[in-house]
């Protein structure tokens, strides 16, 4: 008598829908699971690249939880709505400032870095990465003067710890404008700026839409 074979069983889980605001880092701290596994399971090559709606599985969970989101960003962001002569990334972006970066996107410790921190002399020209239309030009917590620009095709670009903000909410700026100052306002030990480039509220690394030097 032959012996049965032995069916193989669905692993269980749930998928988790992304929304928007999420990443894989903080949707495995939801389910306490490492960002890097939730990764290779799925089979996503960049953890740091993912979208709304996109379906992650999530091995033995059995109903989709809340994710934190960290960030006063989203709902500024979810708000109604001249060339630079350096070369342009994806996009068409430029580099907001000239200077070094010197802390890139991804996990921090216990946190996640939503964009990067670019070093630069305090009063240094602060620039519009590509046209679009100012939707927040103010102080927030943290982020010192901060200003946040809309752009075409569900991107928005963030500029934060300015020295001072030169534009005014509702203003069209043009790729290369002069939006503020480099400055060390908010929690901020030196002179830089926090850049973050966003695409329908969820935070994308800079670097791979800005041109390589």
């Amino acid at each position: 008598m032959r012996s049965p074979v032995p069916s193989q069983r669905k692993p269980q889980g749930i998928y988790h829908v992304v929304k928007g605001g999420e990443n894989l880092f903080r949707i495995g701290k939801a389910y306490d699971l490492a960002y890097q596994e939730l990764a290779r399971i799925n089979r996503i090559p960049d953890p740091h690249q993912i979208h709304v709606g996109q379906r992650i599985f999530i091995p033995g969970a059995t109903r989709q939880l809340p994710v934190e989101i960290i960030t006063p960003l989203k709902a500024t962001l979810e708000r109604p709505s001249l060339p630079d002569q350096g070369e342009q990334g994806k996009e068409g972006f430029i580099w907001p400032v000239a200077g070094n970066v010197t802390s890139k996107f991804g996990p921090r410790g216990e946190t996640f870095h939503d964009g990067i921190d670019i070093s630069a002399p305090e009063g240094s020209p602060i620039r519009a990465i590509e046209n679009g239309e100012v939707i927040y030009s103010d102080q927030l917590r943290g982020y010192g003067n901060l200003v946040i620009i809309r752009h075409p095709g569900g991107f928005a670009s963030v500029y934060a710890h300015n020295q001072s903000n030169l534009v005014r909410e509702g203003q069209k700026v043009a790729r290369g404008d002069v939006i503020g100052e480099v400055g060390s306002t908010g929690r901020a030990s030196a002179p830089h700026l926090h850049f973050e480039i966003r695409k329908d509220n969820i935070a994308q690394n800079p670097l791979y839409y800005l041109p390589q030097s």
